[in-house]
């Protein structure tokens, strides 16, 4: 089959999808050519799978979280371009030989090149290489001060104690970037930020400087003076605003601390009701609307105030708004100083600190350490690339067997190989089930999940040994359902083998197998008669209990024996007409009902197969709806909630399903069970007899009266006409009387079977 190209593609149908086959490295290699409709999946995520997580990362190229089909090509493209043989790939492995790097190919020269040092820095006299020894040379690179990534920790400057301190300074201020190493580093961007901040800030600071005396108005304390005034100004605007309402309303006393707020927390602890009087106005008001600095004041402000009068009035004792508004005036050009700050995030280190830094002019012998770091970048990253290269090898074959194509998945008829979405196996309710998945959004599972017409379990489960929680999507398909419930408890493993406690959280519930179905009416008949049952007989229950409190107080005390009462109430004689005519009743539907049945199953395998219509008529349409769902559940929507992108149906029909979940297989026990519930003899006699009688009897109904055992046949009885015998029929008048009488004709003398039957039934009756 050829596809976008003229490359000819192997297919075969697996899981009732035709599929395209990926079997050796002439089909990776045109994996580009492979139309986007064939694949099986158009992209999947990176975290929650049975892989290597670095494997992903290394084909997810734009580190998106997600791989699609555009970085699986270009991975198949690289790997068989510096590979002389791509078959490799199939045959997969830890390492890799020195003669399977593709020497035609540039970068295979260099990656051969680079494989070749790793092997000598390791002294190793080898002709493969090992993703163990390319991860040891990586790590031993990625230690070294100068690592190739373009980015410069402390240790790169050596001895130089200033510049040492100059990079630790640009990684407190601007953050750092994470160095090969895992270090925090700096690269040239933060170094450039870093010194223009420096240069802004240090600038600020000298605009300062030129006009100190009208910016800075109280001199060196000016800092601390604003913050005092800040501190009061909600305070002292308040206070003012008081007086000035004072002058209009009649009553001012209304405007200062009334004394029932005072008296509410007399009796309490005042230490503990600071918060509540830092509320209260600053003073009392004043008519001339002057606020004493010396008294008065609210005791928990007295300390702001006093600083206030230290550092901004001199020491005045008090203060009007107009002095109040011109205080503040004075610290307008320190604000619109404050305003214009630049370099803001260099400030911590102080202005000695930053003045050192532009004098000492390290900022080109900085840019040189990352100029010398940034030139080892060729050379890591092409063991980077041996590294990649190596993991890729060992990989990318079982990724594609589970993303091109779904063989590992349906590889589980041999037991040989699980998909890389197949978290591990849990066991519950005597069955395991190797189909669990790691779920990442509950949210999504409630609405997708529902449509892959499967039995799932959803499980929260913990490991008390890694301190992780996780949930898990646990596919049924084998067994019965009965004793599943949501708080059952289970236990699963992982892939590695780490056991997690799990708790059944929700169930959707789908048809397991055709069998089962066989029996869902009458189980569901019996559960819906079961409910019914034990609800009227709770309503009896009340209603008699009812009843029985009602009269329990008027219940009537016999009369005296020989009284009229006692004579009234006494009971009516025993009358045998009324159990005559029950008993003459019941025999008459008895014979009524024999001859129906006789009528109705003959012959006698009848009942049989009216029997078996019954139970084709009642299991027959839920055994064909679960036959069409089971031939169409699909595990797509279960992957597509969990982040995937499947593009064809991924089908598992009943004979498929069986080899996920296993029951609990037991052998035949011979030994008799001590603690079983023991039959006595003369019961079990008396079950079999009476199932013997009642088979006989059933068995004697049905079978025709003159074949019944234990029965004589009934005679014929023949009716003679009085007029017949006195006018014997033309032909033998001549014959004497005794000849008449003795030799009657045949088809008088002949009754058949059915209506000797008849006979015998209306004269029973």
């Amino acid at each position: 089959m050829k596809s976008n190209g003229n490359y000819d593609w192997k297919i075969s149908t697996i899981g009732g999808v035709t599929r395209i086959r990926i079997t050796s490295g002439e089909d990776i290699a045109h994996l580009d050519e492979l139309d986007q409709k064939l694949w099986t999946v158009l992209s999947c995520p990176v975290n929650g799978l049975e892989m290597p997580q670095k494997t992903l990362s290394l084909i997810d190229s734009d580190h998106d979280g997600k791989i699609h089909v555009g970085e699986v090509v270009a991975s198949a493209k690289w790997l068989t371009s510096v590979l002389k043989n791509p078959d490799s790939l199939v045959a997969g492995g830890d390492s890799l030989g020195l003669d399977d790097f593709n020497e035609d190919n540039e970068q295979g020269r260099t990656l051969l090149s680079c494989a070749r040092q790793i092997l000598q820095t390791a002294g190793l006299d080898k002709t493969s290489v090992s993703i163990a020894e390319a991860e040891s040379y990586l790590d031993l690179v990625s230690k070294r001060p100068f690592n190739g990534d373009g980015v410069v920790v402390p240790a790169s400057a050596g001895d130089d104690e200033e510049l040492k301190q100059t990079i630790a300074d640009i990684v407190a201020t601007q953050g750092g970037v994470e160095d090969r190493s895992g270090e925090a580093g700096v690269d040239k961007d933060k170094l450039d930020a870093f010194y223009a901040a420096v240069a802004d800030h240090v600038a600020w600071l000298d605009s300062g400087q030129k006009d100190a005396d009208g910016i800075f108005p109280y001199g060196d304390d000016t800092v601390a003076a604003l913050a005092c005034v800040e501190a009061l100004k909600a305070k002292i605007d308040d206070y003012f605003l008081r007086c000035k309402l004072a002058q209009f309303n009649a009553d001012p006393a209304g405007l200062n601390v009334a004394p029932e707020r005072i008296g509410q927390i007399a009796t309490k602890n005042l230490s503990d009701c600071v918060g509540e009087i830092a509320e209260y106005p600053i003073a009392n008001v004043s008519a001339d609307r002057t606020l004493d600095l010396t008294q008065g004041i609210n005791p928990v402000w007295t300390g702001e105030v006093d600083r206030f009068r230290s550092l901004v009035l001199n020491g005045e004792s008090s203060l009007t708004e107009e002095k109040w508004l011109s205080v503040q005036d004075k610290f307008t050009a320190y604000r619109a100083w404050l305003a214009a700050k630049k370099g803001g995030s260099v400030e911590p280190l102080g202005e000695a600190r930053l003045r050192a830094v532009l004098a000492a002019g390290r900022k080109d012998a900085i840019a040189e350490l990352i100029a010398s770091d940034k030139a080892l970048e060729e050379s890591v990253a092409n063991v980077e690339s041996v590294s990649k290269l190596l993991i890729l090898h060992r990989d990318f074959y079982t990724f594609l067997r589970n993303f091109v194509t779904f063989d590992d998945f349906y590889s589980a008829v041999d037991g040989s190989t699980k998909a890389i979405f197949q978290a591990g196996t849990l066991y519950i309710d005597q069955r395991s089930t190797d189909l669990c998945i790691k779920v990442a959004d509950m949210g999504k599972q409630g609405d997708i999940a529902g449509l892959s017409g499967m039995f799932i379990l959803y499980c929260a489960c913990e490991s008390k040994v890694k301190k992780e929680t996780m949930n898990i999507a646990a596919i049924l398909t084998e067994g019965q359902i009965a004793n599943l419930r949501v708080g059952q408890n289970a236990v699963f493993y992982d892939r590695q083998g780490n056991e997690w406690d799990a708790v059944v959280t929700k169930i959707i519930s789908n048809p397991i197998s055709v069998a089962q179905a066989f029996m869902s009416p009458y189980r569901k008949f019996a559960d819906t008669l079961s409910e019914r049952m034990k609800k009227s007989l709770a309503d009896k229950e009340n209603k008699v209990m009812g009843d029985m409190t009602g009269k329990a107080g008027s219940i009537n005390v016999p009369a005296a024996e020989g009284t009229e009462a006692a004579k009234t109430a006494a009971k009516p004689p025993f009358d045998i007409t009324k159990i005559s005519i029950l008993v003459a009743a019941f025999g008459m539907a008895f014979s009524c009902v024999t001859l129906a049945l006789k009528a109705l199953f003959k012959p006698w395998y009848t009942i049989l197969l009216v029997l078996a219509a019954l139970v084709v008529c009642i299991s027959g349409p839920s055994m064909l709806i679960t036959w069409i769902k089971l031939r169409k559940r699909n595990l797509g929507p279960i992957l597509n909630a969990n982040g995937w992108a499947i593009n064809s149906k991924i089908l598992v029909n009943s004979r498929f399903g069986s080899y996920f979940t296993h029951l609990v297989r037991l052998p035949k026990i011979k030994a008799e069970d001590p603690l079983s519930d023991k039959t006595p003899l003369w019961k079990k006699i008396l079950l079999w007899l009476a199932f013997i009688v009642v088979v006989a009897g059933a068995a004697w109904l049905i079978c025709p009266a003159d074949k019944r055992p234990f029965c004589s046949k009934p005679e014929a009885e023949v009716a003679v006409d009085s007029t017949a015998a006195a006018e014997p029929a033309e032909g033998v008048a001549d014959l004497p009387a005794e000849g008449v009488a003795a030799e009657p004709s045949e088809s008088a003398g002949q009754v058949s079977s059915e209506g000797a039957e008849q006979v015998s039934a209306e004269a029973a009756l």
